[in-house]
């Protein structure tokens, strides 16, 4: 029987459609439309949403201290709203439409949606009390009925090797598949055929990393909801609603005989639910900071999660008002049994107010070091890996930019080895704000996770690859020792490796971003998607040899053909790899295949189009960021829409398998 699991969340419950902006001739015309009508007339697009520049005199508004009282929903929209909204122009919804739409629909807009740049600055609850203010209390309409599975269609009813948890299929982080498991090599590859395309209603991106379990598949989404999906057919097992926008994978926890499945939102909220039900087990916050943010997907060994916190705060500090800065990295460990805390590691000291800016605003740190991705289990040394970002503010720490080895058992910091020294930097940096550091920079956070991986003569090597464009070898059995370093990039703010890397034990795959954006545009606020990239210059796929960290081979980047806004040739996704096959996607909408030997293009298919979904919502695909290709029972799985930095907005998840292929 279908069940809907919901979380006791204040807003209505399942994905909600994007706020979108009226695009109309006239004023005649603009009375006679309805905001449903004008919701189908807005296109995300550099002419669109360069019209709202006007929103962004918020950035010179001073915002209420850290630790402020939240303020009305009416002050909040008189703040950051009004001067756009309550003005008569061709592209934008005026007050009277917007309190026609849902609340959920305004505020997942603001969090993950049309709105986001716009938002960055905004706290969460003002976010939640002007959206309370100007929506309606109405619910979405669910998915079709048609669109659940049948009861010949049972849950998890697959084999074990049809299964994929969390980021990377083992704990090593390395994204290697073995070919029982992947049930692909690379001659399959020019047979693959789209099977089935789902789509996330209403939202512009798509970039939750799937998990599969026993024929399962479960994401979420930037709406919040989080579905079980089946593997081969795209039907829905069941819908969860979590609090918040849902990026991280999700890892399935046994106990016994039950599959729980562990991750974070976007708002700091962390939930374990039945694997088999959709139901809620528990849920908790993991800091107390505002703008803490669960982007990396957690690690789990011996009943215990590690789940790793980054932060928004780096785009507060955006508003020149907003004292700067104050959150702190960590990791925090909890019993999967009832989300009880075993031992949590803060990675910079407590903040302490350090002068005052330019605009005589208080200054804090030291700040961030925050963790963007999946921790890597040793269970052998009895160490927990984690990669860190930069610091926001001064003073610089030890543990920024860093791989840093944390004690299983307590998470005792065992050794750390930085990378980049003295990296301080917050997004007011890119147009010269007040909250900029002093000798800020050069933002070259690790986002991606560290790999343990043997080499041939059968030593573990630790592999860290960094926004700086260098890839890193480190002994883990000499506190980090660098073992070898090779550049693979240019590196910068979005270049570099940024999601991750693979390795198949020969060699390891690093791709890069490398995004390059014209003169004039670099350091400056860019619309939600479809941005001036540059056409021809970014990308590049590398394969490094383990054991010295000599280039094998190099596919460059593909130029966009035909050039077009949001179109770039960078790879920031992760990859995946097979034993004779890496996977690649790009910002041009392309996942590629290309052979493991020598780098030649096996499988080339472009995912930027509309699709038909199985669900029924309208979706299509965009660029290709975060979360890498899943490859698992003879099926590819894959996310297609990513528009925050500018690439190609999107909404759909794509599987892809051999004709005739059934289970």
């Amino acid at each position: 029987m279908l069940q809907l699991m919901f979380s006791r969340a204040p807003w209505p419950r399942l994905p909600a459609i994007m706020l979108k902006m009226v695009r109309l001739a006239s004023d005649e015309r603009r009375a006679k439309l309805n905001p449903e009508d004008a919701m189908t007339r807005f296109r995300t697009s550099n002419s669109s949403l360069s019209t709202l520049a006007c929103a962004l005199a918020l950035s010179s508004l001073a915002a209420p201290s850290v630790q402020a009282a939240p303020a009305s929903g009416e002050e909040v929209y008189g703040k950051y709203c009004a001067t756009c909204h309550d003005q008569v122009g061709p592209r934008i919804p005026q007050r009277a439409a917007l309190r026609q739409m849902s609340s959920a629909r305004i505020l997942r807009t603001l969090d993950f949606g049309a709105m986001m740049s716009i938002a960055y600055p905004i706290r969460r609850e003002d976010r939640e009390a002007v959206a309370r203010f100007l929506g309606t209390g109405a619910e979405e309409a669910p998915p079709p009925q048609s669109a659940f599975c049948k009861p010949d269609r049972p849950i998890m009813s697959g084999g074990a090797r049809e299964t994929w948890s969390g980021w990377s299929p083992a704990p090593d982080n390395s994204r290697f598949q073995t070919a029982e498991r992947a049930g692909l090599k690379a001659a399959d590859l020019s047979r693959l055929e789209l099977k089935w395309a789902f789509g996330f209603a209403g939202d512009v991106t798509a970039f939750s990393a799937p998990t599969i379990l026993n024929g399962t598949l479960f994401t979420g989404s930037a709406g919040g909801a989080v579905q079980a999906l089946d593997a081969k057919t795209g039907c829905i097992h069941w819908i969860y609603q979590a609090n918040g926008p849902v990026r991280s994978a999700m890892v399935a926890a046994a106990e016994g005989t039950r599959n729980s499945l562990v991750f974070g939102d976007q708002n700091g909220w962390f939930y374990a639910i039945d694997a088999r039900t959709g139901a809620e087990r528990w849920k908790r916050k993991v800091e107390d900071h505002e703008a803490t943010r669960l982007t990396g997907s957690p690690a789990v060994d011996d009943g215990v999660v590690f789940v790793p916190a980054a932060s928004w705060e780096e785009t507060r500090s955006i508003d020149p008002g907003y004292p700067c800065c104050t959150f702190r990295g960590s990791v925090t460990a909890l019993r999967v049994r009832d989300g009880s805390v075993v031992w949590k590691r803060f990675l910079v000291d407590v903040p302490k107010r350090t002068g005052a800016t330019s605009a005589g605003t208080p200054t804090l740190g030291p700040s961030g070091a925050g963790v963007w991705s999946t921790p890597t289990v040793d269970a052998q040394r009895g160490v927990l890996y984690v990669t860190t970002g930069d610091n926001y503010s001064h003073p610089a720490t030890a543990t920024s930019d860093a791989v840093i080895a944390l004690d299983l058992k307590t998470g005792r910091i065992v050794w750390s080895q930085q990378t980049t020294p003295a990296d301080v930097y917050n997004s007011s940096c890119g147009g010269r704000g007040a909250n900029c550091p002093p000798d800020n920079g050069p933002d070259y956070d690790f986002g991606s996770s560290a790999i343990l991986v043997k080499n041939a003569a059968g030593k573990d090597v630790l592999v860290a690859g960094q926004k700086s464009g260098v890839v890193y070898a480190l002994d883990p059995d000499q506190k980090g020792k660098l073992l070898w370093q090779t550049r693979v990039g240019k590196g910068g703010v979005n270049g570099g490796v940024q999601w991750g890397m693979a390795s198949d034990g020969r060699n390891v795959y690093a791709s890069v971003s490398d995004v390059v954006r014209p003169p004039g545009l670099v350091g400056t606020p860019g619309p939600v998607g479809d941005a001036t990239l540059d056409p021809n210059q970014g990308g590049g796929l590398t394969a490094l040899n383990l054991a010295d960290g000599k280039k094998v081979w190099f596919a460059p980047g593909h130029p966009c053909d035909p050039p077009r806004p949001g179109c770039s040739p960078a790879q920031p996704a992760a990859v995946t790899a097979l034993e004779d096959a890496v996977f690649s996607g790009s910002m041009d909408g392309h996942i590629r295949a290309y052979a493991a030997a020598d780098g030649k293009i096996l499988w080339d298919v472009d995912t930027a189009k509309p699709y038909a979904t199985v669900n029924g919502a309208p979706a299509k695909g965009g660029s290709l960021d975060g979360a890498g290709p899943v490859i698992v029972g003879g099926m590819l799985f894959v996310n297609s829409g990513y528009p925050r930095f500018g690439g190609t907005p999107g909404n759909v998840l794509l599987a892809f398998g051999v004709p005739g292929q059934t289970r």
